[in-house]
């Protein structure tokens, strides 16, 4: 196996997939909490961390699959931050009877048309390239981090985002990222899994428009957590792991469904 990865605790699999723009360490303060009462298995995605660089165009989805397979893992709990969001729901729909139940938080979705507010703010940190500090400075400046940017988790955000950064514009030798067609925007009624969407309160609008498409998937339930960024996975923990933890094993506490309002 490539990819980096690590296991902790024991009981059912759950599947950690990390953002863009960091590595797998951003789960330090999730992982345990989880772990006393799951196998909890985080990895470094291609490129970050530990794990090797992207060297040709590569699919995301398929190397959780081959993760999955090297773990001889059949069936799993997804848990998936921003991008990593966007590569669980992708596997979902890729791979149904892989999938138990699919956790999202705040993220992408692959066909959604993100607006002209946030296609300008990262026209804007790209143009910065190849300055790496210059590029974390006008990243991590945006407003779905201002939380996180002051308080304690401020300087480890910025850590792993210029040890990102320096990866991607010093080893990367390709830049492109395969996902399976169509789009998942367009088949979010097919996926079978019981999901549960999370967000912040500080978040682009672009957010909430992406949790209304979700609104399709057929066995959804949605949660807010007050004051927190686009990072709460850092800055919530505890709370976002206490909100996974009910849901999986069944719980509604603190767990809301717009539809029902």
């Amino acid at each position: 196996m490539e990819l980096f990865y690590e296991i902790e605790g024991d009981g059912s699999p759950i599947v950690m997939i990390h953002s863009g723009g960091v590595d797998s360490r951003v789960w330090r303060y999730m992982v345990p909490e989880l772990a006393q009462s799951f196998k909890i298995i985080t990895f470094d995605g291609r490129g970050t961390g530990r794990s090797p660089v992207m060297q040709e165009p590569t699919s995301l989805v398929e190397d959780l699959r081959n993760l999955l397979e090297h773990l001889g893992l059949d069936r799993v709990t997804l848990v998936g931050h921003s991008m990593g969001g966007q590569v669980a729901t992708d596997f979902t729909l890729s791979y149904p009877s892989m999938v138990d139940q699919l956790v999202v938080i705040a993220p992408s979705l692959t066909g959604f048309v993100y607006s002209q507010e946030f296609t300008n703010y990262m026209t804007s940190v790209n143009a910065a390239a190849p300055d790496i500090s210059k590029l974390v400075e006008l990243s991590l400046a945006g407003p779905i981090y201002r939380a996180t940017m002051a308080g304690p988790h401020g300087s480890f955000l910025s850590e792993m985002h210029a040890q990102y950064m320096a990866r991607v514009f010093t080893e990367w030798r390709c830049f492109e990222v395969l996902w399976p067609e169509p789009p998942a925007i367009e088949r979010l009624e097919k996926i079978a899994a019981s999901t549960l969407f999370i967000q912040g309160t500080i978040e682009w609008p672009d957010m909430y428009n992406i949790a209304e498409h979700f609104k399709r998937v057929p066995a959804i339930q949605f949660a807010e957590i007050q004051g927190a960024d686009h990072m709460l996975v850092l800055t919530h923990a505890k709370p976002l792991a206490d909100c996974i933890q009910h849901f999986i094993l069944g719980e509604r506490d603190n767990v809301v469904d717009p539809r029902s309002e």
